[in-house]
């Protein structure tokens, strides 16, 4: 049966469940991990600083992405700093705009030439992506993290938009380009075929993926009318 472990592609685990990610980042097909604020309000977070340090000391030989969580570009950039303070294996997240729309990228730039890993996010747009490309540090290791989930959920394909995006980087050898908001298993092997470097996937669609990846189809098929069966037996239905 085909393995996660002979992706090509680097599968990052998207989630702020301590417990979660501290079982996948033990699996060798996780190769790194990724947070962000909406996850960690969900996983019931409340001291930021406390759950970063806390994970860091287990998470130590895989790169993680922590993100910034102000609108304010003077304290975004304190933010960033402290962050990636906190190992060597981190990479701070700033999304490519704060919330009332204005451009990150003037930081961006700021923290990319003080060498800071950055992981780029929120980005939907090719003019968003060439903005990136110019502003990173070619010298630094960083991560764009292109939206192409939400970016289906509009009713556009995404593979040829991250194609693109992907040539918008040809030059920069340590930015790598990273399929974010995975909806479900096929987006690991669309990622991979259009040249993503990354994809981060949330842990129910990695259990999803590590159970189902390879199965035989007649095998599911089986699978699927058993379970209809059952239930229909635990319901006690009768005609």
């Amino acid at each position: 049966m085909k393995s996660l472990n002979d992706l090509k592609i680097q599968l990052y685990a998207d989630g702020a469940d301590k417990a979660g990610m501290l079982d996948l980042y033990s699996k060798p097909y996780i190769k790194g991990l990724t947070t962000n604020p909406s996850l960690m309000k969900k996983a019931g977070i409340k001291d930021y600083e406390a759950f970063a340090k806390d994970i860091l000391q287990t998470i130590t030989d895989k790169p993680i992405s922590l993100e910034i969580f102000t609108d304010d570009f003077t304290d975004m950039k304190r933010q960033a700093l402290k962050i990636s303070s906190f190992a060597k294996n981190v990479y701070t997240k700033i999304p490519i705009t704060n919330s009332k729309g204005e451009s990150s990228l003037p930081l961006i730039k700021e923290l990319a030439a003080q060498g800071v890993k950055l992981n780029v996010t929120a980005l939907l747009t090719l003019k968003q992506v060439a903005g990136v490309a110019e502003a990173l540090n070619p010298a630094v290791p960083s991560v764009v993290s292109v939206f192409a989930g939400r970016i289906a959920d509009t009713g556009v394909d995404p593979v040829p938009l991250m194609r693109a995006c992907g040539a918008l980087l040809e030059g920069h050898n340590k930015a790598e380009l990273l399929w974010a908001s995975t909806r479900e298993v096929i987006n690991i092997f669309q990622a991979e075929e259009c040249g993503c470097a990354i994809i981060t996937v949330p842990h129910d669609i990695l259990g999803k993926a590590a159970k189902m990846y390879g199965m035989d189809l007649t095998e599911l098929s089986l699978d699927t009318v058993k379970m209809f069966t059952k239930d229909a037996a635990d319901c006690g239905f009768k005609l």
